[in-house]
């Protein structure tokens, strides 16, 4: 880990501590979460940690720059990374698909697998949540297997259903609601993340792991979801 501190706005820094991406970044990034916040008290809006770097959005009227900088350093001066068990497992049933999961034989050929061998290998990790954007609930997730890791679709969708799951390169995710999309999707899953999101309490969270369980139909629809086949791209 090496800290640097760069501007982001006028009242805003932001705080790297790595410059590529791995899951055992994460115990870091969150114990240096838990002292910013803690540093920073009521003279933060907003802290936002990602893959490699937290953003830090605070109140300029409370702080200058140099101020702010200064808390962060000291903040982070004795930094020990988290306990690994700090963040919530959550276990996602997907009905894994060619109807709703049209890229499962591409990704598996591409792989040089079965399909049943791919969505094996995308259920034996335990996903680490790096960051969430894009839309509200949605979750990156990673690192996905190097044998199954797949490009971005050459030309995204206009329309992937809520609850797609997918995989672009070595990262995975699920999207919470209808949206435009290039991600390669293997599957569908009802757990309502964008429900989540929308209270403000979403589900999956940075730190938090997330472990895929293949299920069959019956049980997909059994727990609500909607098994409307994927539009083709266009």
């Amino acid at each position: 880990m090496k800290l640097r501190l760069e501007t982001a706005a006028m009242d805003a820094l932001t705080v790297r501590l790595f410059d590529a991406i791995d899951e055992t970044n994460m115990a870091w990034i969150m114990a240096a979460d838990e002292a910013l916040r803690r540093a920073f008290d009521h003279a933060l809006i907003d802290l936002i940690p990602s893959y490699t770097t937290l953003l830090v959005h605070y109140d300029c009227q409370k702080l200058t720059f140099a101020q702010a900088s200064t808390l962060a350093r000291s903040a982070l001066r004795n930094l020990t990374p988290a306990d690994a068990q700090q963040g919530q497992l959550h276990e996602i049933p997907v009905w894994y698909d060619e109807r709703v999961g049209p890229e499962l034989p591409t990704v598996a050929q591409r792989a040089g697998l079965s399909v049943e061998a791919l969505i094996e290998r995308h259920c034996s990790h335990d996903y680490c949540v790096f960051a969430l954007g894009f839309a509200p609930g949605y979750g990156f997730m990673g690192l996905v297997d190097e044998a199954i890791a797949t490009p971005r679709l050459k030309t995204p969708r206009r329309r992937v259903a809520a609850g797609s799951v997918g995989i672009a390169d070595r990262q995975t995710a699920i999207y919470p609601l209808l949206s435009p999309g290039g991600w390669n999707i293997l599957g569908r899953t009802a757990v309502p993340l964008f429900e989540h999101a929308k209270r403000g309490e979403p589900l999956l969270r940075p730190g938090d792991k997330v472990r895929f369980k293949a299920i069959s139909q019956s049980e997909f629809e059994a727990a609500g979801g909607d098994t409307t086949p994927l539009e083709e791209r266009s």
